[in-house]
């Protein structure tokens, strides 16, 4: 799979990646990182790719044809993904992380300043993405979470198929919690279940736990999830013995 990722700091996008398990995917030739410099297409002497918006105001925005001419050397498929980091976009989530997943190639389009010109957005853009309700000064790392995320979900990135399946927000739950060695630590104990050798009594205490830590920790997501009975035997129990 590769990502192409247009930005003005290349730099960030490549360092940051290549280390890891996302580095050794690089290596191993799973994935692909193209970061490309916009400052590269511009046609100013100093490479600038900014000017003062239309109709006044603080800041200054990115021309559309740097942006445009950016993309174009792509040479990208026609039904190619370009992802616009925003906080205006689709919230990103696992779900979302999956879909992209499928993907063959994804452009990734990072913003700095006030934003880029709206018609260069309109001309290429086809899904625009927000990490959160919050603002960062640019793109970059935005871009870096949506390429970790989706990288992890190709085959042989994480060498096993089960790393990614069992984690928070695959089945709509959070994760159950992790122990390892020592088998007591500031005199907490690891659930006996975990020792017991027993992988179908551990595979019912995990989904029991991921259910309570949902249910404490983001009733939001538990509200979407679709209890079976033996969940609802589960989270009573837990309720009443909770009160």
């Amino acid at each position: 799979m590769k990502f192409d990722v247009l930005t003005l700091f290349p730099e960030m996008i490549t360092s940051a990646l290549e280390g890891s398990i996302i580095g050794r995917a690089q290596k191993e030739g799973i994935i692909e990182i193209n970061a490309v410099d916009i400052r590269d297409f511009s046609k100013d002497r100093q490479r600038h790719v900014d000017d003062y918006p239309y109709g006044g105001g603080a800041g200054m925005v990115i021309k559309p044809q740097p942006v445009y001419d950016a993309f174009k050397s792509l040479e990208v498929k026609e039904n190619t993904k370009v992802l616009y980091m925003t906080p205006q976009g689709r919230p990103f989530c696992q779900r979302l992380a999956e879909e992209f997943s499928k993907e063959e190639e994804i452009v990734i389009l990072c913003g700095h300043y006030e934003g880029i010109d709206e018609r260069v957005i309109e001309e290429i853009v086809t899904d625009e993405v927000s990490m959160g309700d919050f603002v960062l000064t640019g793109g970059e790392i935005a871009a870096m979470a949506v390429i970790d995320a989706v990288s992890r979900l190709k085959p042989g990135v994480l060498g096993k198929e089960e790393s990614y399946k069992e984690e928070s927000f695959s089945d709509g739950l959070l994760e159950y919690p992790q122990y390892t060695r020592p088998p007591v630590f500031m005199d907490k104990e690891v659930p006996p279940v975990l020792l017991s050798g027993d992988h179908g009594k551990v595979d019912i205490w995990r989904h029991r736990e991921a259910l309570k830590r949902t249910y404490e920790k983001r009733p939001d997501l538990f509200e979407k999830y679709v209890l079976n009975t033996d969940d609802r035997i589960v989270m009573e129990q837990y309720l009443k013995n909770k009160h």
